[in-house]
């Protein structure tokens, strides 16, 4: 279950909380219940943040020294912070991140997805296959997000290799030699945003303004980077392949019935990029009547939570607008919820709103195919055709 999680998402037999080895024989305590998970995660002193960032395949010596050698370091700073430097690192990425800056962006992002789209759509009329992640969704989040934060100019290939290359090191099951190709491509762009924190503007001058180290400011970028951009762009992927097999939807959409807003919600519930997150039990305590030891590690099923009949009305179906359809977990909750989450839904409704039309009509070529990870889907292509 640890690494494919979202494939046995409707699954019925699981309990409210289950013991489970992963692949290296490391036990955690599954959280299944949409009650448990959202209490785990609005519990930050019983339940700390700390492992969120831990290698879920124990890095060997050699990889350790590869990435020493780029002077590579992930300090507490967003998502594994539990010290009191975490309100005020947050609170300058919300500034960045603020719904006001968003909204300035939409103008701008709608024309790029307008232009994309028509271009799309004429080769489809030609007869010519189309790959909606690499033609449309990939690189979207990124390009807004540079925008935002004054990111520096960098090749999109090379963000998005690193960022991809960040998720499997830290997130999925590997072998050696993998660990030690990911260990380097990682470590030589962390060298990259160690020159960017030390004199580039933006998000980077105002935590330096703040008086936050390097390895701090280095910490921040790092994760908007991996999670800021990337997940984003999986959703994107993930929610037009399922509206490709909702033509009741693209109708409700064409005709008004259904709001592109409640289209993302449910989109949110059912395809959420980010399927598990970890906490380490920081005392002793009891979860759903599970004894629970200091020091055991949580893994929160948030698209399971999504789908927890107790919090939505018809957890299998794509019912936008549906009780509890917002109720999801997608973007967390408590003081680690997703600074990000008004960007994200920005983004995918300028998309659902523009590129809906393009699903009307065609067949999957090639439907996303996601690799093992216990945390992030991270689809590869989404290809269609008329």
């Amino acid at each position: 279950m640890l690494f494919r999680s979202w494939a046995q998402v409707a699954d019925t037999g699981w309990p409210d909380v289950a013991r489970v080895a992963d692949h290296v024989g490391v036990e955690h305590l599954v959280v299944t219940r949409h009650a448990l998970v959202r209490q785990v995660l609005t519990d930050p002193v019983t339940y700390r943040p700390d492992n969120a960032l831990d290698a879920v395949t124990p890095m060997p010596v050699t990889a350790l020294r590869l990435l020493a050698g780029h002077r590579f370091r992930l300090p507490p700073t967003l998502a594994n912070n539990s010290g009191a430097s975490h309100p005020e690192i947050r609170a300058i990425v919300a500034e960045a991140l603020h719904p006001t800056r968003v909204a300035a962006q939409r103008p701008w992002l709608t024309a790029l997805v307008r232009g994309r789209v028509a271009r799309l759509a004429a080769s489809l009329d030609a007869g010519a296959a189309v790959d909606l992640y690499a033609e449309l969704a990939a690189d979207l989040p990124l390009l807004v997000l540079a925008r935002m934060v004054e990111l520096p100019d960098a090749p999109v290939g090379a963000v998005k290799a690193f960022a991809r290359a960040a998720l499997e090191l830290f997130w999925a099951p590997l072998d050696t030699d993998r660990q030690l190709a990911l260990a380097d491509e990682v470590g030589r762009f962390h060298r990259v945003l160690r020159e960017f924190a030390a004199t580039g503007g933006g998000l980077a001058a105002r935590l330096r303004a703040a008086g936050h180290p390097a390895d701090v400011v280095v910490g921040a970028l790092f994760f908007l980077l991996v999670a800021g951009q990337e997940t984003t762009s999986q959703f994107l992927t993930l929610l037009l392949h399922r509206l490709a097999g909702e033509p009741t939807v693209r109708a409700g959409l064409r005709t008004g019935e259904i709001t592109v807003a409640d289209v993302v919600e449910e989109g949110l519930r059912l395809e959420p990029p980010i399927v598990t997150w970890r906490r380490v039990a920081a005392v002793d305590t009891t979860l759903g009547g599970t004894p629970v030891p200091a020091g055991t590690s949580i893994v929160l099923w948030l698209a399971r939570a999504g789908r927890d009949p107790e919090a939505v009305a018809s957890p299998d179906e794509f019912r936008p607008g549906q009780r509890g359809s917002r109720r999801h977990l997608a973007f967390g909750a408590g003081p680690h919820r997703c600074v990000g989450d008004v960007l994200a839904r920005m983004e995918a409704g300028v998309v659902v709103a523009e590129a809906a039309p393009l699903l009307d009509g065609v067949s999957v070529v090639r439907a996303p195919w996601c690799p093992d990870n216990l945390t992030f889907r991270m689809p590869d292509a989404f290809v269609i055709r008329r």
